[in-house]
């Protein structure tokens, strides 16, 4: 069952319109089939075109819908032989951000991204993919022993920030994140980051200072939330769709900036709408940025993290 937003509204009375149909050719008293294929091509047209020009609050709640593909649903159908790792050796194990090794296309790699989970149960365990200190500091440890082993790292990103809470703050939240920033630009062996989701602040840079970062079609990536923003610029959350806009945190607009290096394009009317679909695409991109990376010295592997990250904004 489709869980349809706001603005996907005239899509959902067609197709529940089609759904009538369909129950009242199963009576066989009348031949509506010509009918149905109409509606169901007018419903697919309807589609293509609202999704072909969202703006960036749209955008934004496509890249939280709650039927949206996370972590382990990319693991499961882009990945193989995944071998979780717990714990950061120092307090103990943050289920927001997951890691450990996996094989893309037949290359061993380190995986490590952000959980949100599906339900609610799910979803307070993984905390909702807030990552604490010890989680930022599990990347770290994940990060030194892919290099140890000389195996490239991937990062999906999809997290509305780090953990603001007073016990991440008082076990140093903003230490980890810049411990775990510096261990990306520090990596002797190739890295390539994915924003699938949101992508929020230091809790997304912590996991995505890489020499390649993708964004899919529909994910947004900013220092704030636009509700955030309005918040802080006109206090009230209400002008959060005027934020989006200002912000720039669309694929669209960070591929200009230089902020990102590619697009992913997801199925017609999101991932969450295909998720195998979209995870074929993503581990495709993922594994050909993998393929140009493969063998380059890792001096030059820093270098070119330093040089993309000064270019931003040059």
């Amino acid at each position: 069952m489709i869980s349809y937003l706001e603005f996907e509204k005239p899509i959902a009375a067609l197709e529940a319109r089609i759904a009538e149909l369909r129950e009242t050719a199963q009576t066989g008293a009348l031949d509506i089939s010509s009918e149905i294929r109409r509606l169901e091509a007018k419903s697919a047209e309807l589609l293509a075109s609202t999704y072909r020009s969202l703006t960036p609050w749209q955008k934004t709640q496509v890249a939280r819908h709650p039927s949206r593909p996370h972590f382990r649903d990319y693991v499961s159908k882009a990945f193989t032989d995944f071998m979780p790792l717990g714990g950061d050796r120092k307090f103990g194990e943050d289920h927001a951000i997951v890691g450990g090794f996996a094989t893309l296309e037949g290359r061993a790699v380190m995986l490590i991204g952000h959980e949100k989970g599906h339900d609610t149960q799910s979803r307070i365990r993984h905390n909702f993919g807030m990552g604490k200190p010890e989680g930022y500091r599990k990347a770290v440890r994940l990060m030194e022993l892919a290099s140890r082993y000389g195996l490239p790292v991937v990062t999906l990103v999809d997290t509305s920030g780090a953990f603001p809470g007073v016990e991440a703050e008082e076990r140093g939240q903003a230490e980890a994140i810049a411990r775990s920033t510096e261990a990306c630009l520090a990596l002797g062996v190739p890295m390539v980051a994915a924003i699938v989701g949101e992508g929020g602040s230091g809790g997304a840079v912590a996991l995505a200072s890489a020499e390649r970062v993708l964004m899919f079609e529909h994910a947004v990536y900013s220092v704030i939330s636009p509700e955030g923003c309005a918040s802080i610029l006109w206090r009230t959350a209400e002008k959060a769709p005027e934020a989006a806009e200002a912000m720039r945190m669309t694929a669209q607009d960070l591929l200009g900036l230089g902020v990102i290096d590619r697009i992913v394009p997801e199925p017609v009317g999101g991932a969450h709408r295909d998720p195998a679909a979209a995870a074929a695409a993503l581990g495709s991109a993922i594994s050909g940025e993998l393929t140009a990376l493969a063998g380059k010295p890792a001096d030059t592997l820093r270098a070119l993290r330093a040089e993309r990250f000064l270019r931003i904004g040059g």
